[in-house]
């Protein structure tokens, strides 16, 4: 019985662990929007492209087009850099990362998606459609979203934090 329990926990950790993060506003949340241009978010070109071929892939599956929002893609670089500093790739702080968009932007909720080492827009948009997760993310039901891809500056690497939200 405790070896099934002990397997059962360990299930739930990795299956944990593999999905992408999510998070609801508290049904209190009544902060009203400031103005998305608060925080200007100077994006690379590789970035509008990857934003541009995710909209793209939204839009002939009939989904809407989702807003990019510059304090969202702030939010992003934030994890990055914490990422790149740290050596790993994962999603912590997401809980707060999403509470502060969902305050500051009304956001009703919010979700994220995380890539490292894809060297064209295209190959981390095929990951993210490969991972059931990820793609519900894509997917989802959003009306904004931001991005920030970084490279580190030892290895070359990119790091990649897609967040969406509803708003």
């Amino acid at each position: 019985m405790k070896l099934f329990l002990l397997r059962v926990l360990v299930l739930v950790f990795v299956l944990g662990t593999l999905n992408s993060c999510t998070a609801d506003a508290p049904a209190s949340v009544t902060t009203p929007a400031v103005s998305q241009t608060t925080v200007p978010y100077p994006y690379t070109t590789f970035e509008n492209e990857t934003l541009t071929l995710i909209n793209n892939y939204r839009v002939s599956i009939g989904l809407n087009a989702l807003i990019k929002s510059d304090y969202i893609s702030f939010k992003a670089e934030e994890h990055n850099n914490y990422m790149i500093a740290n050596n790993v790739v994962n999603h912590n702080d997401f809980v707060a990362r999403s509470e502060d968009i969902m305050k500051t932007l009304n956001a009703k909720y919010v979700t994220e998606n995380v890539a490292y080492n894809y060297t064209t827009p295209k190959a981390v948009l095929d990951a993210w459609l490969a991972s059931e997760g990820h793609k519900a993310n894509l997917e989802g039901n959003y009306t904004h979203f931001g991005l920030s891809v970084r490279e580190n500056p030892t290895t070359g690497k990119k790091y990649y934090t897609n967040i969406f939200a509803k708003i």
